[in-house]
Order: structure tokens, then sequence, then C-alpha cells
């Protein structure tokens, strides 16, 4: 059973190419139709499915896309063309604390990011400690949001988003943050998981992550380049770096 199916998606941005120094200079410019832009394709005609129970790894370039093509698979984007097909419920991690406020304490921002993502507050209460305790982070559980380091927020939306009962879960490079005993402490539960069935889908500039986690592989860089075994989608990355 496939558990995500993107067709033919494309995405482009608008990107101004003349600047305007002042806020009047742009307001002139804007009802002058002095201020114009040129478009920038992000994604373009990309097609491709994972199945139920499969982790599968995006991998390329800086500014290759992998980030928009996530957030297309997760709603947060829409596409320009094409169509993206879900089955099942889709827990995004795509930065760090998105979805956090910093002004609220760690607990109220578990709770209120569990209670979005369909847990009842009892719910989220009852798994509060597990989640600070995994993310490593119990001593700040009553602290501030704003007086955790990048670390710890991002251990702590791991931690979050990994006890929110999730179908499908997608990852970006989030996981390069922090030191690498936490890394390998969350490759281990993404294992754990996708032993139990649920499917994940994660981008990385880590060759590494993609051959030691991954059933499958894609290499992208605005359009689709190479998909398949990660041994084989690897080596087109080398030769991809090797022409630069």
């Amino acid at each position: 059973m496939r558990a995500i199916e993107v067709l033919g998606v494309s995405k482009k941005f608008k990107i101004p190419v003349e600047r305007a120094d002042t806020l009047f200079e742009r307001i002139v410019s804007v009802f002058s139709g002095g201020l114009r832009y040129k478009e920038f394709w992000a994604l373009k005609d990309v097609s491709f499915e994972v199945e139920k129970g499969e982790i599968f790894g995006i991998i390329g370039p800086n500014g290759g896309g992998k980030t928009t093509l996530l957030s297309i698979v997760a709603g947060i984007l829409p596409p320009d063309s094409g169509e993206v097909k879900i089955n099942g419920k889709v827990v995004p991690i795509l930065g760090l604390g998105v979805g956090f406020n910093p002004e609220l304490s760690v607990k109220d921002n578990v709770i209120i990011y569990g209670t979005i993502m369909g847990l009842r507050k009892k719910e989220i209460e009852r798994k509060f400690e597990e989640i600070v305790q995994f993310a490593e982070i119990d001593e700040f559980k009553n602290a501030k949001l704003k007086n955790l380091s990048s670390g710890m927020i991002a251990r702590l939306a791991f931690s979050t988003v990994i006890n929110t009962n999730p179908d499908i879960i997608i990852v970006d490079e989030v996981l390069a943050v922090g030191d690498i005993n936490f890394r390998r402490k969350c490759y281990r539960k993404l294992r754990e998981m996708n032993e139990e069935g649920i499917t994940i889908l994660l981008a990385s500039h880590s060759p590494e992550m993609i051959r030691g986690l991954c059933n499958r592989a894609m290499l992208l860089n605005r359009s689709l380049i190479e998909i398949g075994e990660p041994k084989e989608v690897l080596r087109r990355y080398e030769e991809l770096n090797a022409k630069k």
C-alpha cells in the first residue's frame, strides 16, 4: 500500500530583481509597476511514491528543493502544479520548533503541539515526562522555550512528534542539530517506529544517514535525478558533487 504519492509536482517562487532602499521607494515602485520579479522554479515535475512502512530518503545539494518538497508533502506549501496523495496521519519535523511559541513554557508548547496533532490534552500531559526525558531536557521542563538552546529545541521537537501517534513522519535536516549521541538515539527510535509500520520520509545532506537508515532514496536537484537503492543514489550524488 502506498503511503505517499507525488505526481508531477512543480513549485515556483517570485524573486524581486530590483531593490528599493526605503519604504517610500517600495510603495512608489509597487504603484508605478517598477518593482519587477523573476520566477524561480524550486521544483519541476517531480514524481515518486513511498510505500507504507518504508524509510525513504531524499538527498541533494543546497537549494535543490528538498525542504520545499517536504513542505508540499506535509501540506504546508501548495504546489503550483501536480498533486500529492497521502494515506495516513502526517506529522512533520521541518525546522527548529516550528509551531512552538518561544514565550510559552516547554510544557505548554508540548501540550499545544500535541493537541494540534490530534491528541487529547490529558493524553499529551500523560506523555509529557516521557517526552522531556527522551529530549534530555528534564531540568528545563518548566522553563520558557526561549531559554533553551537550538539543540534542545530540536530534541524537544523530535521527541514531541514521535509521541503524537503518526502514520507518516516527515523529517528535514533538524536531526543535524545536536550531538552525535542524540542523533544516534533518534536514528534508533526511527528504526523502532519503522518496525511498527510507520512510514518515514526524510531529507538529509548526510550520505551516512541515507545509507544507514533508508530502504530507498532519491537524488533531487530541483527535478528528480535518480531514484532507487541508496547505494546507487549515493553514487550519483557523489558524481554530481565531483562536477562542481
